[in-house]
């Protein structure tokens, strides 16, 4: 079952196109990661999906069915910066948001057990440190135990142990059974507590998958010779490789599916008399795959 199925989601904002013809579908107890720049249509994606703003055109379903109020108070959502009052205790807080929503009276200390606030609770917002504030504001999606939860930077702003600590808050709940949709421009925050990716460049869909299909790093094996030239013929004669460029003096050979084979490369080179004088495997980084993704559009 797919939890969000978007069809052709375009949003302008007179001469501006935030979102052109957007397609994807988020998979039931997936951590669905959308990804892209700053400003590259991410939480205006969000805004329609939560009915904050309308598509331009394009429509979407939400549990199999066209969103409505009923089927929204099914999403918890954290969209900005966490706004509680200073001066009242996270469990305060939490009280006055069950009150605001009607429902989740009785799960406060629960959900602040999830997040880990539990033995805080009495301390005043204020006394939080960013990452406190944070998973206190995660602790309110959870209130009325919503399916599907949205996050937009859900780790924006915070210090190195705040951000371990609200991804790793994500990857429990996940498997929770909740299903996760959270926008990021981190690449790292993405790859580690994602299952599935759409990657969004000024608004404009460039790839959408698994993180293992869209985001697979690529072998490479580099080789030169005296003669570049004679060198490059050869390899394509032998082929097995994806794609190949010259650079700085090496050829490069690209291998997307890790079938990558020196030792074989060396042994057909030798019987073609050409005498490699460099060879060596590599890896392409996901920041290199990442930015040749967003450099497309």
């Amino acid at each position: 079952m797919h939890i969000l199925e978007l069809s052709n989601i375009t949003k302008h904002y007179k001469t501006v196109t935030a979102l052109n013809n957007v397609s994807f579908s988020v998979p039931e107890g997936s951590v669905y990661g959308i990804l892209g720049p700053n400003g590259s249509g991410k939480t205006t994606l969000l805004g329609i999906i939560l009915d904050i703003l309308k598509p331009s055109s394009g429509n979407f379903l939400l549990m199999g069915k066209p969103a409505d109020s009923e089927i929204r108070k099914q999403v918890g959502t954290l969209l900005e910066t966490p706004n509680f009052y200073h001066y009242l205790s996270g469990e305060k807080n939490l009280r006055i948001a069950a009150h605001i929503k009607g429902k989740g009276f009785n799960e406060i200390d629960n959900v602040l057990q999830k997040v880990n606030l539990y033995q805080r609770k009495q301390s005043k917002f204020s006394s939080y440190s960013l990452g406190m504030k944070q998973r206190l504001a995660i602790a309110s999606c959870l209130l009325g135990d919503p399916e599907v939860l949205v996050f937009d930077e859900p780790t924006n702003g915070l210090d190195p142990n705040g951000i371990a600590e609200i991804r790793e808050l994500i990857k429990r709940l996940a498997a929770e059974g909740k299903t996760i949709i959270m926008a990021s421009h981190l690449l790292d925050e993405v790859e580690k507590v994602c299952t599935h990716v759409a990657i969004i460049k000024q608004g404009n869909l460039l790839t959408a998958g698994s993180v293992d299909e869209v985001l697979v790093t690529d072998e490479i094996i580099e080789v030169a010779s005296d003669d570049l030239n004679t060198l490059e013929t050869v390899l394509r004669q032998m082929g097995g490789f994806s794609s190949l460029k010259k650079q700085n003096g090496v050829l490069q050979l690209y291998y997307s599916n890790g079938n990558g084979n020196a030792a074989a490369i060396n042994q057909y080179c030798f019987q073609k008399n050409i005498a490699l004088n460099h060879l060596q495997l590599k890896k392409k980084s996901l920041e290199t795959k990442f930015l040749e993704l967003t450099n497309k559009v």
